[in-house]
């Protein structure tokens, strides 16, 4: 199952299809699970994670916050959507530079998977920019 045609196929989206922001969305939701997971695995380390737990617990709440608002379709609240993506850009830059400090395989994944959630939504943001 996609959710890029999931999003395609709503009645109100039609030729109006944003495939940057379906991208997001797809990565968002990713992310989300991503960096639940690596928070899980830090508290497992033996080295003080701390602060890599909360920011991959943030990263990971406001992924899933941008992909549910970002998939909704019906009467599109785009000044939200822009918001939310301008949030998660942020939080998986300050995420991904936390988990790049640490040398182990799941903060490395976690960064580079926060890295190009963040890329997708700054294409996303950047499309609905240009059509409005």
């Amino acid at each position: 199952m996609s959710i890029k045609e999931m999003i395609s196929e709503h009645p109100q989206v039609g030729a109006d299809f944003n495939e940057p922001l379906a991208e997001a969305v797809k990565h968002a939701m990713y992310c989300a699970a991503i960096c639940n997971s690596c928070a899980d695995a830090c508290s497992a380390e033996e080295a003080d994670m701390h602060r890599c737990i909360r920011l991959c617990s943030d990263c990971s709440d406001i992924c899933e916050a941008t992909y549910r608002v970002a998939s909704r379709r019906t009467s599109g609240n785009v000044t939200v959507i822009k918001s939310i993506l301008q949030t998660c850009i942020e939080v998986c830059e300050t995420c991904a530079a936390e988990c790049e400090k640490h040398d182990n395989p799941h903060c490395r994944r976690c960064a580079t998977m926060c890295r190009e959630c963040a890329g997708d939504c700054r294409k996303a943001l950047d499309t609905m920019n240009a059509h409005a």
